[in-house]
Parts: structure tokens; C-alpha cells; sequence
């Protein structure tokens, strides 16, 4: 009897380690991102998928926090060659349907006249989101799947592109979701960043 306490109480050290350390990689985590986020930039966790974690999350450095909260309306107007502008959301089926906490809806022009459509989602509900091609589905467009890997100065992190067609048109939508560290705890808040080329 005395060696199975000895293994429990050498077990219920090791856990007891483990979970240590497990807090301490996690609370460096959000000291770095959230204290020290405007010196070294904010860390995210990325993925293509809302509902389980993939093999394509990564952890990302922006130099904005898009965390959920109204800074996400502070990002960029001028972005390179693209000047952007906040269009009103009319769509009152967005806000009854959806219920975003924030949401930022812009069009960005080049001086060539091409455009892109980005939305910006964040909520802490489930029901503020949703695949995108559910929506070009249900109004008859075919959709094409597919992770795409989107490079930065160091490494790369995944969108989920949907090619949609219908008819003469053709919409390249890319998107992802950001949570603010691995454990994706939804009463932190979840962004969904959703760019369109028509």
C-alpha cells in the first residue's frame, strides 16, 4: 500500500507541474500580447475553422489588437495602394440575424478602380458566425473550397478561400478567425476577418 500512495502523490506532482507550467506559457502569453502588445505587437491565435481546432492554426504578432473590442474600427483607412472607406450596414438582417458585438463593414479602392469588400466580425455568441459560402449557397452560387497558406515577413498563417460563381460573376472570398490565445474561451471574444474580390 505504501508504494500506490508514493506513485499517487509522484502523480499528483507531475500533474501539478505540468499545470504550472501550462500557466506560465499561457499568462507569458497574455502579458506579452496584452501589456507589453503595443511594443512588440499583439499575438493571436488563427484558424480556418470556428467549431474545432485544425491543423492550420497558428499563432500570428499584428501590429493592431484585433481583439474583440472597438479598436477594430480603429484599423487602417490606407492600406499600400488601397484607400478604404466605412460603408453603413443597411442589411438590418445582418445585425437581427447575426448580433455582432462590432462589426466593420469597408470598401477599399485602388487608383487601376479594383475593390475589395472586408468585414470584420466580432462577438462572443455562436450565432454571430457562420461558413461564408453558406450564404452563396442558399442564393445558388457553386462554391470551390480550399485552405490557402497567406505569407508574412516571418511565416505564414492560413485563410479558408471559397471561389463562388454564378452567371458571369466570380467572388474570391478569404477568411479566418482570430481568438485571443489557444484555449479560444468564446467569453473573450472571437473575430472573424472575411476579405471579398469580385
Amino acid at each position: 500500500m505504501p508504494s500506490d500512495s508514493k506513485r499517487s502523490l509522484i502523480l499528483a506532482a507531475i500533474l501539478a507541474l505540468a499545470l504550472l507550467a501550462m500557466l506560465g506559457i499561457l499568462g507569458r502569453d497574455v502579458l506579452q500580447s496584452r501589456v507589453f502588445g503595443k511594443a512588440r505587437g499583439y499575438a493571436f491565435v488563427t484558424d480556418i475553422d470556428r467549431w474545432r481546432k485544425t491543423r492550420r492554426e497558428r499563432v500570428v504578432r499584428a501590429r493592431y489588437d484585433l481583439s474583440l473590442g472597438p479598436q477594430l474600427h480603429d484599423l487602417p483607412l490606407e492600406l499600400g495602394d488601397w484607400a478604404g472607406e466605412d460603408i453603413p450596414q443597411d442589411n438590418i438582417e445582418v445585425q437581427i440575424l447575426l448580433e455582432p458585438e462590432e462589426y466593420v463593414y469597408r470598401r477599399y479602392r485602388r487608383a487601376d478602380g479594383k475593390i475589395i469588400w472586408l468585414s470584420v466580425i466580432g462577438s462572443r455568441q455562436s450565432k454571430s458566425f457562420h461558413p461564408p459560402q453558406i450564404c452563396y449557397d442558399a442564393a445558388g452560387w457553386a462554391t470551390e473550397i480550399a485552405s490557402e497558406p497567406i505569407a508574412l515577413a516571418k511565416g505564414d498563417f492560413y485563410a479558408l478561400k471559397v471561389e463562388a460563381k454564378k452567371d458571369a460573376w466570380t467572388h474570391i472570398v478569404l477568411y479566418f478567425y482570430l481568438y485571443p490565445d489557444y484555449l479560444r474561451d468564446q467569453s473573450k471574444g472571437v473575430v472573424l476577418f472575411k476579405v471579398t474580390a469580385p
